[in-house]
């Protein structure tokens, strides 16, 4: 079950840094894992504040 969101992640932060950065840069690695680091957080703070309530 793990796996599959964090494959989500991944796949959604692909896509998102292919907006950015051409996928046969050097650095779109480095640019996906970013996007992929930013999507991650983004979810824990929307349920930490969904807890809030």
């Amino acid at each position: 079950m793990f796996t599959w969101l964090v494959r989500l992640a991944l796949v959604a932060g692909g896509a998102l840094a292919a907006l950015f950065v051409a996928r046969d840069s050097p650095n779109f690695t480095v640019v996906e894992g970013m996007m992929t680091v930013a999507i991650i957080a983004a979810c824990v703070i929307g349920a930490a504040l969904i807890r809030r309530r």
